[in-house]
C-alpha cells in the first residue's frame, strides 16, 4: 500500500517542509515501521517550462541510504504551484519476481509530459483492463497495475475533457472488466486513491475503496485509506493522512468523495462533493 502527497498553492510554496520537515512528512511516513515500511520506491512530481512535467524517482526506501539523499534533494528541488509525491508499497498482481517488480518505471508519480498521476490501491486485474486503454496501451513502459489505471483515466478523462467525469468511466470500466470474469471473490479494486492533475493550475484528488485495510500508518484513529486535506485561500495540502498533528486543520476525505483544486488568480478555488455516480456500485457475489 503507498503513501500519497498532493500541494497546489497561488503563491508558489515550496513542498520541502511537507515533504522532509513536518513531523508525520512523506519521509516521516516512509519508515513508519519494519512492517509498514515503503521500500519499492518513491517519487516526487512538479510542472516546469510552463507546464511541462518532470519527475524524479527512487527504486528504494526514500529514507534508505542513497535513495534519501535524493529524495530529499529532489524534495528542496521541487517548485512551483503543483507538486505530487508519492511513497510505493508494491502490490503485485501479475505475481511477478521482486527483480521484475521493482523498477524506476513502476515507480509513481506516472506523467504523459502534461499530467501527473500517483494512486494508492491496487487493481488486480490489469491484464484484462489493459485493452481498454485503447491507443494509449501500447505507452505502457511497466509492470505497476497503476500505471495501467493511470492510462486509462488519461484516456477517458480526453474522451470527456473532465476528469471528475473521467474518474467515474474508470471506475465503472473496472467493475465492467470484474462482472466480465464472472464477479470473482477478489473486488474489482482495493483501493482507487488517486492524485491527478493536468497541469500547473488545477488539483484533483480521488478517494474509493472496498473492504476494510486497517488504520492508518501514523494516525492509527483513521481508516488506511481515508484521505485528508488542509486548505486555506492559497494553499491546499491533500494526502494519505495527515502531515503534521494540528488538530482540527486537517479533514477527512472518505471514501466516495473528490477534492478539486484550481487555481483563479490570486486564490483557490476548491470544490468538496461525493462522487456522483448514477447508481450504486454493485459489487455483490452473482445472483445464485
Amino acid at each position: 500500500m503507498c503513501r500519497l502527497f498532493g500541494l497546489i498553492s497561488t503563491r508558489n510554496d515550496p513542498a520541502a517542509p511537507w515533504l522532509l520537515d513536518r513531523d508525520r512528512s512523506l519521509l516521516a511516513q516512509s519508515n513508519v515501521s519494519a512492517e509498514t515500511a515503503q521500500r519499492d520506491g518513491w517519487g516526487i512530481g512538479w510542472f516546469v517550462n510552463g507546464g511541462r512535467a518532470r519527475v524524479e524517482k527512487g527504486v528504494g526506501g526514500a529514507f534508505e541510504a542513497g535513495d534519501r539523499e535524493r529524495f530529499t534533494a529532489a524534495a528542496r528541488t521541487a517548485a512551483g504551484s503543483l507538486v505530487i509525491g508519492h511513497l510505493r508499497h508494491a502490490s503485485n498482481p501479475l505475481h511477478l519476481t521482486r527483480e521484475r517488480l521493482i523498477a524506476l518505471e513502476n515507480s509513481q508519480p506516472f506523467e504523459n509530459h502534461t499530467s501527473l498521476f500517483a494512486h494508492n490501491g491496487s487493481i488486480p486485474f490489469p491484464t484484462e483492463t489493459r485493452p481498454m486503454l485503447g491507443v494509449h496501451e501500447g505507452k505502457v513502459r511497466g509492470v505497476n497495475d497503476s500505471e495501467v489505471l493511470f492510462w486509462l483515466l488519461v484516456r477517458n478523462t480526453e474522451e470527456v475533457r473532465d476528469p471528475l467525469v473521467g474518474y467515474l468511466r474508470t471506475v465503472e470500466d473496472l467493475v465492467r472488466v470484474w462482472q466480465g470474469l464472472k464477479r470473482p471473490a477478489i473486488p474489482p479494486f482495493s483501493g482507487l486513491n488517486v492524485l491527478f492533475s493536468r497541469g500547473p493550475d488545477e488539483l484533483w484528488a480521488f478517494c474509493l475503496w472496498a473492504g476494510d485495510h486497517g488504520s492508518g500508518l501514523i494516525d492509527t484513529s483513521r481508516r488506511y485509506y481515508e484521505m485528508t486535506y488542509r486548505a486555506t485561500p492559497h494553499q491546499v495540502v491533500v494526502g494519505s493522512e495527515p502531515f503534521d498533528e494540528e488538530h482540527g486543520v486537517w479533514h477527512s476525505l472518505p471514501s466516495g468523495s473528490y477534492l478539486r483544486a484550481e487555481r483563479a488568480d490570486e486564490r483557490l478555488d476548491l470544490t468538496i462533493g461525493r462522487l456522483p455516480f448514477p447508481s450504486a456500485l454493485d459489487l455483490g457475489p452473482p445472483p445464485a
